[in-house]
Formats: C-alpha cells, sequence, structure tokens
C-alpha cells in the first residue's frame, strides 16, 4: 500500500522560508516515478507548483525562483524548499506520485496523494 506523508508546513512571517517534506511508504521513489508538490488556496483550483520526473523539472511561473524541489532518495522523501514566501503562498501543499507512463506534467493522472500539510504566510 503507497503511503506519502506531507510535514513542514507552519505558519511564517512574509518573506521567510519554510522546507516540506513528502515521506513515502509502498513505492520507491526513482526514475520511474513523476513527483510532484500541489497546492490548493480556499476557493481556488488545486495547481501543480514543482514536480520532477525522468527528464523533467517544472515549476509554476508563481514560484519559479523561490521554491526548490529535490528529493534525498536514501531516505525516499521528496522536500519543497520555498523561500521568500508571499502571503500568497498560503494554501494546503500536497505530494503526489505516478508512474512513469504518461507525461508528468499530465496532473490529472497523479495516482497517489498524501494528505496535506498547511503553510500560511502572514504580510
Amino acid at each position: 500500500q503507497v503511503q506519502l506523508v506531507e510535514s513542514g508546513g507552519g505558519s511564517v512571517q512574509a518573506g521567510g522560508s519554510l522546507r516540506l517534506s513528502c515521506a513515502a511508504s509502498g513505492v520507491r521513489y526513482s526514475s520511474s516515478y513523476c513527483l510532484t508538490w500541489f497546492r490548493q488556496a480556499p476557493g481556488k483550483e488545486r495547481e501543480g507548483v514543482a514536480a520532477a520526473g525522468p527528464g523533467v523539472k517544472y515549476y509554476a511561473d508563481s514560484v519559479r525562483g523561490r521554491f526548490t524541489i529535490s528529493q534525498d532518495s536514501a531516505k525516499n522523501t521528496l522536500y519543497l524548499q520555498m523561500n521568500s514566501l508571499k502571503p500568497e503562498d498560503t494554501a494546503m501543499y500536497y505530494c503526489a506520485a505516478k508512474g512513469v507512463s504518461g507525461a508528468c506534467l499530465d496532473f490529472s493522472l497523479y495516482r497517489y496523494w498524501g494528505q496535506g500539510t498547511q503553510v500560511t504566510v502572514s504580510s
């Protein structure tokens, strides 16, 4: 059974930093998986903010240059380093994974999801 567990969310002031983690069990992060961080703010659609996969490294325009996606294969953990946080980054953040069949950036194909971690940025 695949389980993804996020942690690291919290409340910070604008300009601050947070690092989110997503620990996996039942699946081994490897070149056979696409991994993406999504977020959803109240009243807004879910958006993919950062993705990594075979030959893929993607950032949404709204976070490019501020967020960095990475993974530690030994720990089987995905990270999202978030710097220069803005109030508009406030959202529930989710990690998700899927096999490499189908495009990594086809966000409708993600099968495995974590429960989410809340990020709140105050001005």
